[in-house]
């Protein structure tokens, strides 16, 4: 489900990637946060909306913790509403 939302957020739409302190994990793969650039100028954060709905978890990196707080906060809200996998576990 969740990697199906993602698809349906981003696929073929234009992005911006901010990357934090690292460039890859240890497995090389890249780290960024995602923007998905919304018709009327504004930017949805990829990241804090997939937690938020409960698509995702927090699962931080240190050096790479610079939305580790607010991502923090969607998961307690996604898990007290029950959203997403808060929902069905």
């Amino acid at each position: 489900e969740a990697s199906n939302k993602l698809k349906e957020l981003v696929l073929n739409k234009q992005v911006i990637l901010e990357k934090d302190l690292s460039e890859t994990d240890k497995y090389g793969r890249l780290l960024r946060y995602i923007y998905l650039k919304l018709e009327d100028e504004q930017m949805l954060f990829i990241n804090d909306f997939m937690v938020r709905e409960g698509f995702a978890k927090l699962l931080t990196y240190p050096p790479d913790v610079k939305y580790s707080e607010q991502l923090l906060e969607a998961q307690r809200q996604a898990r007290e509403n029950g959203k997403g996998l808060w929902g069905s576990c």
